[in-house]
């Protein structure tokens, strides 16, 4: 177990707006039956800040992350994992071919990992300067390999599942102005350099960048090479809303072109790896996540529970009801 000090909500805000230490350096440097039973605590964890919480598949299994717990539901069954990682979860990854492999990105403690599932927890945070890590994601090629967000500092990568880090870059430029990253998705496509691009959703809306970690850029048809020479980003035909925080975003690991995103105007999907995007419905999540080998298969978080889609989005069930549990 890592140790945190506790948080109020007020210390959590003040926290997700202090400068970092690159800062401080750079001024002086479908299921249709509901489930509606939850285990005693859920509600009053979730239903308190659902902007920070996660959710992801492990398989077959969700697991959903709210402040310092885990849950999952391997038998239908929602069941709190035991010695969970001290200080609030910030985000979870997970990689399709490495079962009971779980990264959590924390608000005070860096990273920790786990390899049995979530029962135990290693600190992953060798080189990692101390700020909230916003967002995880393994590539989709290497599952030794992580990418991490760090609130108010930049993208770093890890090559050993986090047993070493290295700053990777700075955070994307976005209208005059470095956004944070809410959320990463490694894509396995050809256009990459590489074959992997790193797409960030932020508080602007959507950017990526190859994995040579060569220059943020808007998503565009063609590959990495034409979009730096060109040095110039066509206006895509329906983009991502222009300026709305991108709090999800995911790649179907089955089918990497397609790709999801959570926004307060709702889900969004694009089929041709973010070119074209298209509003699927209008639930406010706060975190969705797509089964490794069915994209049809989405399960968000939004402030009343956990929903599940069979149709990629288009219609939502409810597997987890927390109206009318006690706290």
């Amino acid at each position: 177990m890592l140790n945190s000090k506790d948080m109020n909500m007020t210390e959590k805000f003040n926290l997700a707006i202090a400068p970092s230490r690159r800062q401080i350096l750079k001024l002086a440097a479908s299921s249709a039956v509901a489930l509606i039973t939850a285990p005693f605590g859920f509600r009053s964890a979730f239903a308190g800040n659902p902007a920070g919480s996660a959710i992801t598949f492990d398989g077959d299994t969700l697991l959903v992350a709210q402040d310092t717990s885990i849950w999952n539901n391997p038998n239908g069954k929602w069941d709190r994992l035991p010695n969970q990682t001290s200080g609030e979860i910030l985000t979870l990854a997970t990689h399709p071919v490495r079962p009971n492999r779980i990264v959590a990105g924390l608000a005070r403690s860096g990273v920790a990992l786990s390899e049995d599932g979530g029962k135990s927890w290693l600190p992953r945070n060798n080189n990692l300067p101390e700020a909230p890590v916003t967002a995880l994601a393994f590539s989709a090629s290497q599952p030794e390999t992580l990418y991490a967000a760090l609130k108010g500092d930049g993208l770093w990568k890890s090559e050993d599942a986090g047993a070493s880090w290295s700053f990777a870059m700075d955070r994307p430029w976005l209208e005059d102005a470095e956004r944070n990253v809410f959320s990463l998705a490694s894509v396995d496509l050809a256009t990459g350099m590489g074959g992997i691009w790193i797409y960030a959703g932020t508080e602007m809306g959507l950017t990526r960048v190859p994995d040579c970690f060569c220059r943020w850029q808007d998503v565009q048809a063609g590959d990495a090479m034409d979009a730096l020479v060109s040095g110039v980003s066509p206006i895509t035909e329906v983009p991502l809303p222009q300026g709305e925080p991108i709090y999800s975003l995911i790649s179907a690991a089955s089918t990497p072109s397609k790709l999801f995103a959570a926004l307060q105007s709702g889900i969004w999907a694009s089929e041709d790896a973010g070119v074209i995007w298209e509003k699927r419905s209008i639930v406010d999540a706060r975190a969705i996540a797509v089964h490794p080998k069915n994209a049809k298969n989405l399960a968000a978080l939004t402030e009343d529970g956990v929903i599940q889609s069979q149709d990629g989005g288009i219609t939502w069930a409810t597997i987890l009801d927390l109206q009318g549990i006690p706290s």
